[in-house]
């Protein structure tokens, strides 16, 4: 039984990841491509039909770079780049083209080769955002990516009583969903003590805490829907999706206790006409664990300050949990090329049509999941993108 009502406008009709993990002798180009062939390949249909195209953080002119390897010539383009949430965004900017008649066909891609390119010394380990504009009041204190994530968790320990041990079992339970998940880069499970007895990162967060650095790429191809009845695949419609920009310097952050999430969120669910509680699963963009807590709190899933009691118990797990989250090991175990948003995605999709093999989620039932939520966070929870997904 489906739970989509009405006439959503477009539906997802083909996902893909490329090769993942540690890939050092390819380009991040040939992972673009690799990802979209698998991407149509899944929906059945031929190239000739793509006439939108989006894509962010690779070369000087993204979609175009990337459309012209690819051998494509839209004429509907997207490359706005706010980090992590890019490709939630995307994906709502192109379901509003197409129900404006505006394109009948848009892929989304992503490839980066983020590990690679460290190992072989093209870039450090923490690139750098620049100095201009509002960045030029906090540089100078050395404020690093996970130094900001560092303090916002910090924050809600103080505030709402939430404590290591907390924190570590969002590490613990999306690693234990990953162990079932064949394309994971970290299936080995782990403890509690062992998330807690790592190497320290940025105070409260250790090695643990913080999402892995992996090579990899991930296609999506959203369809107009009169395309759907040619596609190989059944659809998964966008039911309602929300976006919102917090911050960019921290001392203009009204609260690091809440994310972006909490509007992009409200304004997902209240498009789609759903609640959080008939979410059946979530995949939440978390580059730390911290970020899976609090997003679960913005969401709706628990109140404010809530997210410690929330994940204990292994309430996050595809075996048994109350609300599988992050159900192929997420950016923490599964992996973590950069921009991750667009992962998101194609393991909600694989999820609504039932193909996730041994990390399928089902309902109480027995069913197939019926409705997911995914959020993607950019930045240092500068941005939200929410899209909440039906079958």
């Amino acid at each position: 039984m489906s739970a989509v009502t009405g006439r959503p406008k477009a539906a997802i009709a083909g996902v893909a990841l490329s090769d993942c993990g540690r890939l050092d002798d390819v380009t991040p180009y040939a992972l673009h491509a690799q990802a979209a062939r698998r991407a149509l390949a899944d929906s059945g249909l031929d190239r000739s039909v793509i006439d939108g195209f989006a894509s962010a953080g690779l070369g000087t002119l993204a979609p175009a770079e990337v459309a012209e390897y690819l051998g494509l010539r839209p004429t509907w383009v997207d490359s706005t780049s706010v980090g992590g949430s890019t490709w939630e965004v995307m994906a709502a900017h192109a379901v509003d083209a197409i129900a404006a008649g505006h394109a009948r066909a848009v892929l989304l891609a992503y490839g980066s080769t983020a590990r690679a390119d460290v190992r072989a010394g093209r870039r450090t380990g923490t690139l750098s955002f620049g100095t201009r504009g509002p960045l030029q009041f906090e540089a100078p204190y050395g404020h690093t990516l996970v130094a900001k994530y560092a303090m916002a968790a910090r924050r809600h320990m103080h505030r709402y009583g939430t404590t290591l041990e907390q924190l570590a079992e969002v590490a613990v339970q999306t690693r234990a969903n990953a162990a079932a998940n064949p394309e994971a880069m970290f299936r080995t499970p782990v403890t509690v003590d062992e998330v807690l007895s790592g190497p320290v990162i940025a105070d409260p967060f250790t090695k643990l805490h913080c999402c892995i650095r992996s090579d990899g790429g991930a296609a999506v191809l959203l369809v107009a829907r009169e395309l759907v009845r040619d596609c190989r695949t059944a659809p998964v419609w966008v039911l309602g999706t929300g976006e919102h920009v917090s911050h960019t310097a921290m001392s203009e952050w009204p609260d690091f206790t809440v994310s972006p999430a909490a509007v992009s969120g409200r304004l997902a669910f209240r498009r789609a006409g759903v609640r959080p509680e008939e979410i059946d699963f979530a995949e939440i963009y978390d580059a730390f664990t911290y970020m899976t807590l609090v997003t679960l709190e913005d969401l709706g899933f628990c109140g404010k300050g809530e997210g410690g009691a929330f994940v204990e118990k292994g309430r996050l797990l595809v075996r048994g949990g109350q609300l599988p989250v992050n159900t192929d090991g997420g950016g923490l175990s599964a992996q973590h090329p950069g921009m991750r948003g667009l992962f998101l995605l194609v393991e909600a999709v694989r999820q609504l049509r039932g193909e996730a093999g041994d990390r399928q989620v089902r309902r109480p039932e027995g069913e197939l999941p019926r409705l997911a939520v995914a959020s993607g966070t950019g930045g240092w929870f500068c941005s939200s993108g929410t899209m909440v997904l039906g079958r």
